[in-house]
């Protein structure tokens, strides 16, 4: 059988692209405003490394300010997450991205501005680390995060530094106030360096699951930055990510997402997929027109929205045997589903149901897909309680899932 997902990701693709031809190509970089308006891609990727992609897919765009969640993660994870926020805050500006935004002590209001990207440029790598050595370090894990070594588009790179006098000023206001640590024109042409590495949709998608996936990425399978990391940057995503469309965005498509002025656009929907899509038109707000239309439809169409709610605590009871049905002498508590924080609540409510009857207990977890640690703590604790209220409990766990 051929999968239906191409289909799919196909038909949303014309779909989005008959549309119309609203917005218009980046006109703050030169090299940027040559784009092809036409190019349209897009790519998935699975927690298991599966990979989707139609239309352009082939085609390389620079990264721009997609980079910035992972820069940010890159930071945090040298840093620390007390240092980061030291010099970089995690408020929504509700200003666009090359906005003066600034809170009262100097901080950037977040990472997903270019005033608070470039800070976090400079907080890459060890401390004490160099520019240079701070910048090799994004290269570096920009590209251990798509899981393949990223060029740099020399042109792009060079068109940017002609028109970066906005971000200079940025970034001397910022260490004016003590929250640079960089040379401002350092840290200027580190940033411009780490916005003109080369993408495609794929690798996007690659990115955006490797964050979704707790920090691992899916193809390579190395554990890219630690999973408290990812949640963090995520969680800014989710806020700030969109720049002034954040609001918009989050209850319309509802996936952690972020944008670049070159076209791109990645979206994270943690433990599920992550989403790349490119096409260089963009809206007011610096955002692409068909690329944030694509992520619409997808969220609506698969429901890939953050705040839809799950079924899986609602039905965690598979069956219960009573110890007369089948004349064993046992009470059987079937359970089934994923064991996060709700279903392993739901599952502790089946057993506080348990009578005091004396009957031996089989908490049977044959049907359990996987647990996380709340659930597992949960649930080993359910099954002590029972123990210390004088029951016999035996569980099967064939796939050990109360394993660590």
């Amino acid at each position: 059988m051929r999968s239906p997902v191409p289909d799919l990701l196909d038909a949303v693709l014309e779909e989005c692209r008959d549309a119309g031809d609203d917005g218009e190509l980046a006109g703050s970089i030169p090299e940027l405003a040559d784009a092809d308006p036409e190019r349209f891609a897009l790519a998935l990727c699975t927690v298991d490394g599966t990979r989707y992609a139609v239309g352009d897919a082939e085609h390389r765009f620079t990264i721009q300010s997609i980079s910035k969640p992972f820069v940010y993660a890159l930071a945090l994870a040298d840093r620390g997450y007390d240092e980061v926020l030291d010099h970089v805050g995690v408020e929504p500006s509700g200003d666009a991205f090359n906005e003066i935004s600034l809170e009262d002590n100097g901080r950037p209001r977040n990472p997903m501005i270019n005033i608070g990207a470039i800070t976090t440029h400079a907080l890459a790598g060890p401390r004490g680390a160099t520019a240079e050595q701070s910048t090799a370090r994004v290269l570096e894990g920009l590209s251990t995060f798509a899981g393949r070594e990223l060029e740099v588009d020399e042109a792009v790179e060079a068109s940017e530094r002609e028109t970066a006098d906005r971000n200079l000023a940025l970034a001397y206001l910022v260490r004016a106030r003590g929250k640079l640590q960089d040379e401002p024109h350092d840290a200027v042409d580190g940033y411009i360096r780490q916005c003109s590495a080369l993408v495609d949709v794929r690798d996007l998608a690659v990115m955006a699951m490797t964050l979704g996936a707790g920090g691992r990425n899916p193809v390579t399978g190395e554990q890219v930055v630690p999973a408290w990391v990812c949640r963090q940057v995520l969680s800014v995503m989710a806020t700030c990510g969109m720049y002034d469309a954040a609001g918009d965005w989050m209850t319309t498509v509802g996936i952690p997402a972020k944008s670049g002025v070159s076209g791109g656009v990645l979206g994270a929907l943690p433990g599920q997929v992550g989403i790349g899509a490119f096409s260089p038109r963009l809206d007011r707000f610096g955002n692409s027109v068909r690329g944030s239309r694509a992520f619409e439809r997808l969220s609506t169409e698969m429901g890939l929205h953050l705040m839809h709610a799950p079924e899986v605590a609602a039905h965690v009871l598979y069956g219960l045997v009573e110890p007369d049905d089948d004349a064993d002498g046992l009470r059987e508590v079937r359970l089934q589903g994923t064991m996060h924080f709700a279903a392993a609540e739901a599952a502790l409510r089946e057993l506080e149901a348990v009578p005091d009857d004396g009957a031996p207990v089989v908490v049977d977890l044959s049907r359990v897909g996987s647990a996380n640690a709340v659930g597992r703590r949960m649930l080993r604790e359910g099954v002590e309680r029972l123990r210390r209220d004088g029951h016999e409990v035996r569980v099967e766990d064939p796939d050990g899932v109360l394993d660590d």
